[in-house]
């Protein structure tokens, strides 16, 4: 088999949509957040709650992406298996980072932050507002760990749903939310011949301060 080789370096796209100015930005950076989330999701963008989670572990960083459940003055909150890979690694080292790539508009939004454990009651009360298939699968999917094949993951799911058969499905004890307490976050807007807007909320004794960055 021939060696996969992609020669990428003609895929490029100008970025002109738009501009972000110190003259725009609110005191509080979540504000900010919140008008950008506003948009993507009224601009008909695919999961607009869809953020890259970066975690360090002993080997190293990994990513995936995660499902923003919530935002308030605190911070972030997603929900997960806290025995999954991204759970384990959250646990060892709750510094964090997040990424909302919302592309179509040509903006990112980069959060640094520490991740802390939602309380049980948080865990619980979201939990309840899942759909019963979603619940059943938090109590069916051992979260990051080697399955034998399709037919052993149905057939978790299908103990799981015998087990509870005609009852409410209560939160899985080691399922639940954290919150990511943010220290940084950086708006990104593109802009023409790559001399994009980027600037950064940095948090110190909870003000906060802005700097734009260098593209």
């Amino acid at each position: 088999m021939e060696p996969v080789r992609r020669d990428l370096s003609d895929l490029r796209a100008e970025y002109e949509l738009g501009g972000l100015d110190e003259g725009d930005l609110p005191g509080d950076p979540l504000a900010l957040f919140a008008t950008w989330f506003d948009e993507a999701r009224g601009a008909g963008i695919y999961d607009p709650n869809a953020t890259v989670l970066g975690t360090v572990g002993q080997a190293g960083p990994s990513s995936r992406t995660v499902l923003l459940k919530g935002v308030d003055p605190e911070g972030f909150v997603f929900f997960t298996n806290y025995q999954s890979h991204k759970g384990i690694e959250l646990e060892q080292t709750p510094e964090c980072s997040l990424l909302f790539g919302w592309y179509p508009l040509q903006r990112q939004v980069r959060v640094e932050g520490r991740a802390e454990r939602t309380t049980r009651e948080v865990t619980e009360a979201y939990f309840a507002t899942r759909p019963r298939g979603s619940q059943l699968g938090a109590w069916a999917s051992a979260q990051s760990r080697p399955v034998a094949g399709r037919d052993a993951l149905d057939t978790a799911y299908a103990e799981a749903e015998a087990r509870f058969d005609g009852a409410v499905i209560p939160a899985p004890p080691h399922w639940g939310g954290y919150l990511v307490r943010p220290r940084l976050i950086e708006f990104w807007q593109g802009r023409g011949s790559r001399m994009h807007d980027r600037l950064v909320y940095r948090r110190s004794d909870d003000v906060w301060a802005v700097q734009r960055l260098m593209p």
